[in-house]
């Protein structure tokens, strides 16, 4: 019976097997001549001009043509209110310098008109004051690149959450922590779509992604568009035409997510598009996708962020950029900026000090409006050759970038010496009020002029006890001011006698000694070629590649091989002692009219300082010039300072990072796991590991540029270059000063190294004595090394103190602050000075953590 139901089933079951897979086949051949799902595309465009303060004008015609551009912008604006919502039209201001200008130099029915569009939606404000150079900046000053958002973010009713950057490629990593504390969440980078950019665009264009701060707790979201700033001008502004083309494209590379942005612009310091909401109305008019968006930076970002922010990538290190080595092209002008931004910290450390802010506010924003005008990105005319840089147009754009540096440097002296002459009043006294803005107790050497100090060469301090001091052979004064109090004053008097014998330091033929440093000079060169201190007890030059510390190098064109050095130099006992030694090395260097390089040492203090003056002559062909640091220290890591970070390099940097050559903020440090040297710059911001590097040549190529760096316990200081086709400038000549300090130590030291760097661009702050004598007493003390106070300044509304408060040790922290006056109230705060939360105990900082204080 089994088998009659099995010979049964059997052809029933075949049947139906049969008719299965014809079923199958049939629905397969249906599905691959099926449409596939359409996509559902959404492409918001940024209108915006590309804002080069210069280059394709003058910098005053700059700023009437985007008073200009604004006009066409809100025209625009009113004219598409009525159209479809995304075809409506809508502009990015890039930066704020043109709306900074705008709302001070209008009429006031303008003013009102771009208040009212900014309120409305139709115009985004992005944070950035200018399309800064970065990696340039000092701390404070990336934060003040923010200060206009605040402002103009109150008077538009606009909460300011994005930023624009363009045409530079790269940002120094601590605008990560500088953006949260201006409350910016969003960076559309829109680099240069070819020139000098490395593997940026190959690595990151239409990738987004976070962008994790030192600190590990905040981060930006980042993102490349396609082409940089430039793609809508390299397809003709043809929306129609090429927007299936680019979304094709996207498809071909893989691109994940369904919103995608495009940057709209015509070029640099261009008219806005006045056909584009036309084109974006037929085209949405045709198609429900892709569904095309005229926006704000601010309202793309929202709309992706909430859609995909769990599926966006993170990554964290320095982007270091490309693009900073131009300043060396002006290296005078940058030296001078830098001091510049230090100084004005110090000024208003000073004004919170003495409570002399009450009309100084609006000077001490100018003074920053030009520090941060000369960090912009802008130096020069885009017609360029060393055949025609005599031209009136290029001249004329190079004075007025030179006016940015020259006025902050000026106005910032006059905001010291403004601070200083209201700390009280009375008549002089004879000697001189040394200051500490630095919230630690400091020791250093303090040079007073043969005017300041016509009184006599002997230095007492406040209990009449002599303090070590020496007249030098430049007619100065110097003296040791030993502990000097955090964030206050000593007044030493100036009398006539001998200065105090004590002190050890010599000088002698090449040999500079203290009891903490050795120091030998190369007689052949006069290169440091030997560097010891007791406290290391071993060599820490290396000179097995010839290059010792402080060689100087010359490279014509792209020759590194050839580099050339300096002649055999005059080595002379400048200074012999017994409290300041230095030997003076003088010699014909190929470049220079002139080189002079000075190495000293101080009796109490442990480090070695240089000064080198170059007498540049004017060269018209590409050259650069290095000086070379090799220490010997085995298997040393290199560790580097910039604004609210340290980062080593390629371990902490992020894919398609600049390796060619680095920005450095103070400091740079070489240490194995038992001694080091913290080599810091003042004046120079461009460093190059392990070798010289001269790339110009197939810049555009990126596989021209390091992929990546190997480790090395050398560096290069690159001071000087003219190897930019456009913008920089072609040539420089004059003296030109870069100092160095060279601090053997044990084990690394983190806030050791902060301190120290501070301190070398910061030094103790004198003035003569007037009036009661300063008080020792610490204005306001922290009670652990690892915070450091990172700036004080008066509050803008005049009712508060704003206190900067920095992790630098790298790792978390808690402190707590003592004041000489306890303030009413202590809030934490943030850019816009506003109180958020109370203070009622210790602070706790995570690593590299900035926190803003508001004490009431």
């Amino acid at each position: 019976m089994l088998r009659r139901l099995v010979s049964a089933t059997l052809p029933i079951l075949a049947t139906a097997f049969l008719t299965l897979v014809a079923q199958t086949a049939a629905a397969q051949q249906d599905g691959q001549n099926a449409p596939k799902p359409q996509r559902k595309w959404v492409v918001y465009l940024l209108p915006h001009a590309h804002v080069d303060i210069g280059y394709t004008h003058v910098q005053t015609e700059v700023a009437r043509i985007h008073r200009q551009i604004l006009d066409v912008a809100l025209e625009l604006c009113r004219k598409t209110a009525d159209y479809p919502p995304g075809a409506q039209f809508k502009w990015n201001t890039e930066v704020l310098w043109q709306v900074d200008a705008y709302l001070r130099q209008s009429s006031p029915e303008k003013q009102q008109q771009l208040v009212d569009a900014v309120r409305n939606g139709q115009v985004g404000l992005d944070a950035f004051y200018g399309n800064e150079l970065t990696g340039l900046c000092r701390p404070e000053e990336l934060l003040r690149l923010m200060q206009w958002k605040v402002s103009i973010g109150r008077r538009c009713g606009a909460h300011i959450d994005s930023a624009m950057i363009t045409d530079v490629p790269g940002f120094t990593w601590g605008l990560v922590p500088a953006m949260a504390q201006a409350g910016v969440k969003y960076l559309s980078i829109g680099c240069n779509g070819s020139y000098r950019i490395g593997r940026v665009l190959q690595t990151w264009q239409d990738k987004p992604f976070y962008c994790l701060a030192p600190d590990g707790q905040h981060k930006i979201l980042c993102w490349v568009p396609y082409k940089g700033y430039s793609y809508a001008s390299s397809f003709g502004y043809k929306l129609a035409e090429r927007l299936p083309v680019f979304l094709a494209e996207l498809e071909n590379r893989g691109y994940p997510y369904d919103i995608v942005q495009i940057r709209w612009t015509r070029g640099d310091n261009r008219l806005p598009e006045a056909s584009l909401s036309d084109q974006v109305k037929d085209w949405n008019a045709k198609h429900d996708y892709p569904r095309v968006v005229i926006a704000t930076t601010a309202e793309m970002f929202h709309d992706f962020e909430n859609r995909y922010a769990d599926k966006i990538p993170v990554v964290s290190g320095d982007f270091t950029p490309y693009w900073e080595d131009g300043a060396t092209t002006s290296a005078r002008e940058t030296a001078l900026n830098r001091t510049s931004a230090e100084r004005l910290v110090q000024a208003e450390t000073l004004a919170a000090m003495f409570d002399s802010h009450a009309d100084s506010a609006g000077a001490f924003l100018e003074a920053w409006r030009n520090v941060l005008l000369y960090d912009e990105h802008t130096w020069g005319a885009r017609q360029y050759n060393v055949t025609d840089y005599d031209m009136p147009f290029i001249v004329d754009q190079w004075k007025i970038k030179q006016a940015f540096a020259l006025d902050g440097d000026r106005q910032s002296q006059k905001l010291l010496a403004d601070a200083l002459a209201r700390r009280n009043t009375g008549q002089p006294t004879g000697g001189v009020d040394v200051f500490n803005t630095s919230s630690w107790p400091r020791t250093d050497l303090v040079l007073l002029s043969r005017e300041a100090s016509a009184a006599g060469d002997l230095v007492t301090a406040p209990d009449g006890t002599p303090v070590p001091s020496q007249r030098l052979s430049t007619g100065q004064l110097a003296f040791l001011a030993k502990d000097v109090p955090a964030l206050a004053g000593r007044r030493y008097t100036i009398a006539s006698g001998k200065p105090t014998a004590d002190g050890k330091a010599k000088a002698q033929r090449t040999t500079l000694t203290t009891p903490s440093l050795l120091v030998r000079l190369d007689p052949a060169s006069g290169t440091i070629e030997s560097l010891r201190a007791p406290v290391v007890n071993t060599e820490l030059c290396d000179t097995s590649r010839g290059v010792g510390l402080n060689r100087y190098f010359y490279v014509l064109g792209d020759r590194v091989d050839e580099a050339q050095q300096a002649a055999t130099p005059k080595i002379t006992v400048k200074e012999s002692g017994p409290l300041v030694a230095s030997l003076l090395v003088e010699s014909d260097a190929p470049g220079c009219a002139k080189l002079t390089r000075e190495v000293r040492v101080v009796d109490g203090l442990n480090r070695v300082d240089i000064v080198n003056t170059l007498d540049k002559k004017e060269v018209r062909q590409r050259e650069s010039v290095h000086l070379g640091f090799a220490f010997n220290v085995p298997d040393g890591v290199m560790r580097i300072n910039i604004p609210w970070a340290v980062f080593r390099p390629e371990i902490d940097q992020i894919p398609a990072a600049c390796k060619e050559w680095l920005c450095v903020g103070r400091w740079a440090d070489v240490s194995n796991d038992r001694y080091g040297v913290t080599w810091a710059t003042v004046d120079a911001p461009m460093i190059e590991v392990g070798a010289m590097r001269t790339l110009f040549q197939g810049a555009e190529d990126p596989n021209l540029w390091i992929a990546k760096l190997q480790p090395s316990q050398t560096l290069y200081s690159y001071v000087m270059n003219n190897h930019w086709p456009t913008n920089y400038r072609a040539f420089q000549s004059g003296p030109t000063t870069f100092r160095y300090s060279l601090l053997p130590h044990q084990q690394y030291d983190q806030a050791a190294a902060q301190r120290f760097g501070i301190e070398c661009s910061q030094p103790l702050v004198v003035a003569s004595a007037q009036g009661a004598p300063p008080s020792d007493q610490p204005f306001l003390e922290l009670d652990t090394p690892d915070v450091i106070v990172a700036s004080i300044k008066p509050s803008q509304d005049r009712k508060a103190l704003i206190v900067r408060l920095f992790a630098a040790a790298g790792r978390p922290a808690t402190t707590t602050l003592h004041w000489a006056r306890a303030p009413k109230s202590v809030w934490i705060s943030d850019l816009a000075e506003q109180p958020l939360t109370a203070v009622t105990g210790p602070i706790e900082l995570p690593k590299y953590a900035i926190v803003t204080l508001r004490a009431e």
